[in-house]
């Protein structure tokens, strides 16, 4: 399970103070697992079903040295709170905390444990946290979750690409992908990729984003309801 939270979702936390010099060629990624009918976690917040037994014989073998030196390029995770009670549980279960030592940014206005020095606590605006702080300090920025930070995140126009793993799983009804998206995002395919877990990933640049008409208005990114 923890080898699908690494290599299929991808989450980290936030020690280090960043570096302050301006990396203008930063970039921020959206990127989660979800199942092939688009919900990354059950109801409840289940992710029994991460685990598959497919195999497609034709599919890339997810190397253990490749998937480190990934994450390696990875410098902070940012995510809602749902998602940083996830990692608490999988932690305390005994199964390791999925985003090593790098920063974490959990966006939330809730009172939560705080169990690693790598981990920190925003709640106000998100445009401003992302732009101001984050793109000038960090070059990578992955936001890992959940569906309404992603969401909120696109609404924004604050995501330069989306990288979405689709495990091959129906679960019928759940947390979608993206949450409160109340306009229509143009995007780009760059990349395609087939794994022998029967997991395909995909790789999209944003483009555009035109707001529907009479969409309805998304909450507020410092609003703990999104997290």
């Amino acid at each position: 399970m923890m080898n699908v939270l690494r290599a299929g979702r991808l989450i980290c936390s936030v020690g280090q103070k960043p570096n302050t010099m301006a990396k203008i060629d930063s970039r921020v990624t959206i990127h989660m697992a979800a199942s092939l009918d688009g919900f990354i976690a059950r109801k409840d917040g289940g992710v029994d079903w991460l685990e598959t037994s497919d195999e497609f014989v034709g599919g890339e073998t997810m190397d253990p040295g490749f998937v480190e030196a990934f994450l390696k390029s990875i410098d902070c995770y940012v995510m809602g709170s749902k998602t940083y009670e996830t990692a608490l549980r999988f932690a305390a279960k005994g199964l390791g905390w999925a985003y090593g030592d790098k920063p974490v940014f959990v966006l939330t206005s809730r009172k939560l444990p705080r169990t690693r020095d790598t981990v920190e606590f925003y709640s106000g605006d998100l445009a401003q946290f992302v732009k101001e702080r984050l793109r000038v300090a960090f070059r990578s920025i992955w936001f890992v979750g959940g569906g309404a930070v992603s969401g909120e995140c696109l609404r924004l126009g604050l995501a330069d690409e989306v990288r979405y793993s689709i495990l091959p799983i129906l679960i019928g009804d759940g947390i979608p992908f993206f949450e409160k998206l109340d306009r229509d995002v143009a995007l780009h395919l760059t990349e395609v990729k087939g794994y022998k877990n029967g997991m395909v990933a995909l790789c999209y640049e944003v483009q555009t984003a035109t707001k529907r008409p009479n969409a309805p208005t998304a909450a507020d990114p410092g609003d703990a309801s999104l997290h």
